[in-house]
């Protein structure tokens, strides 16, 4: 399997991310799309260090990672406040924060 197929998969995935994030009204569903959308970098990190024969690039994928859990961690516990504050985690709804 080459490069050019690597590139594509995370195309692929990237663009399953993207789709999800701008049609799902729902927050999880929002996260869920954001986390495939840096699964499809990862996949490109790990894509290029190995055609290039060095290791960077899974050191990056390896951080990336790390902080992709952080980052949902942080989401969800952020989406489970709204919720038992406002009873919904429809992304039109949550105008927490206008004035």
């Amino acid at each position: 399997m080459g490069l050019r197929m690597y590139v594509l998969l995370a195309a692929a995935v990237f663009a399953i991310g993207l789709f999800g994030v701008t049609t799902r009204r729902n927050a999880v569903g929002i996260l869920l799309g954001i986390e495939l959308m840096l699964n499809a970098v990862n996949i490109n990190f790990v894509a290029f260090a190995r055609y290039n024969a060095s290791v960077a690039g899974m050191v990056f994928a390896l951080f990336t990672i790390a902080i992709t859990v952080a980052e949902i961690a942080v989401g969800l516990a952020i989406v489970i406040a709204i919720f038992r504050v406002r009873k919904t985690v429809d992304a039109d709804h949550l105008d927490l924060l206008k004035g």
